[in-house]
């Protein structure tokens, strides 16, 4: 197969790889954007949008898109116990227009930025392309070398994006460690209930007997459950089989037990999820630099996955600008993971605050609990808290799009 060439190879068409690929491509960049898959039709679970990550799909013309191919809004997130509302946070006080949880399939997102890069004449798409290495030359990342139906193509380019996932392939073969810290006690067992078992219009987490439970309406016509145990405790609950932990999931969630019943058959029907979060060692070497999941895995609690990706893109995306207008200099670039560090760092402790807080269980914790929640929920703490989880950092805005020279007319 013949060889490319751009500027920039991005690894990876989630959240992350497809919005700085759009970006760049309107920036007048050439982009190659490699992803191992064929379609976008397979499991997602981050499937909320935060207020914050509208607003900037929203300015890159790609969120009203998304919407009309299915979402619903959710008014609040809500933790419960035994009936009792502990936390009510209320997204509607939010600053509009996005004042909102939007449950929305990551598909939808994912087509309508890649439709809208698919005008643009500077993006080129390899699906169904694995990366099986990196391209160096003089100690320096080149591009990478994929394989796919064609045969192997070198992809040669100035700067290549890893944004291929919590288990990243690009990450592996760079050598970076994954920074992986099982610092949550937790991991999640998701499945969905047909939408007419009580749909939803906010983002719960519940305890109404056993372990803690999530869940929220997911389109087209679904509930979205998480039924949380201890981390590393699925393995000896499915060797006592489906009939066991189905009745388990049933005791934790008693006004869905009906459902549960007819739709958890076989262990099949659940996909486990291993909660951890990892920050990469390293982000940033000569000509790579690693974004979303690839550098940083988050918990599901708090619904930040997809928006910190969207987020990455658009804070990397003028400092990639920067770096090919000074002929791959690596300054601006490491300048940007040096600040988002401290985002990054800062939602991390969030979640490490709330997983224990929602979540843990034993005496002390099920005593304090239902005393502390609901003072917690109304002091200026927790509406900071809410308004960094619901926005990020509010300083990353899109930026105007702006030609770069296209690096095949440049020497290094």
């Amino acid at each position: 197969m013949t060889d490319l060439e751009a500027e920039v190879c991005v690894v990876g068409a989630g959240p992350a790889g497809l919005t700085l690929a759009l970006l760049l491509a309107r920036s007048g960049v050439d982009v190659v954007l490699v992803e191992r898959s064929r379609s976008f039709e397979r499991q997602f679970r981050g499937e909320i949008l935060q207020p914050g990550g509208m607003t900037l799909l929203d300015r890159l013309g790609v969120l009203a898109g998304a919407r009309a191919r299915g979402s619903h809004e959710h008014d609040r997130f809500v933790l419960t116990e035994r009936g009792r509302t502990l936390i009510d946070g209320d997204y509607r006080r939010l600053p509009g227009p996005f004042n909102c949880l939007l449950s929305i399939p990551q598909r939808h997102v994912l087509e309508e930025l890649l439709d809208r890069c698919r005008e643009l004449s500077g993006f080129r798409y390899l699906e169904g392309a694995k990366v099986g290495a990196l391209h160096t030359e003089d100690g320096r990342v080149r591009g990478v070398v994929a394989s796919g139906r064609g045969g192997e193509q070198t992809v040669r380019a100035r700067w290549t994006v890893g944004a291929d996932g919590r288990y990243s392939k690009v990450r592996r073969l760079a050598g970076i460690d994954a920074g992986r810290l099982d610092v949550f006690d937790q991991d999640v067992l998701w499945f969905k209930l047909p939408a007419d078992a009580r749909p939803l219009n906010e983002v719960r987490i519940f305890r109404a007997g056993g372990n803690p439970v999530l869940a929220y309406t997911a389109v087209p016509d679904a509930i979205q459950v998480g039924w949380t145990l201890p981390h590393g405790g699925y393995r000896p609950l499915a060797a006592q089989g489906a009939e066991a932990v189905r009745e388990l999931i049933c005791a934790a969630m008693p006004m869905y037990a009906d459902q549960v019943r007819e739709r958890i058959t076989a262990l099949g029907d659940l996909t486990l999820l291993d909660v951890f979060s990892g920050v990469a060692r390293e982000w940033v070497r000569e000509g790579l630099v690693l974004i979303g999941d690839a550098a940083h895995t988050h918990s599901p609690i708090g619904a930040q996955g997809i928006n910190l990706a969207v987020q990455d893109a658009v804070a990397l995306h003028p400092a990639l600008l920067a770096s090919l207008a000074a002929g791959g200099e690596s300054g601006p670039v490491r300048g940007y993971a040096a600040a988002r560090h401290r985002d990054i760092a800062r939602i991390m402790r969030i979640q490490r605050l709330q997983s224990r807080g929602m979540l843990s269980s034993g005496r002390a914790a099920g005593a304090l609990r239902p005393l502390l929640a609901p003072l917690l929920s109304r002091s200026p703490l927790y509406r900071a808290v809410l308004a960094e989880l619901a926005f990020g950092n509010r300083a990353i805005d899109v930026a105007p799009a702006a030609a770069v020279h296209n690096s095949q007319t440049q020497e290094q």
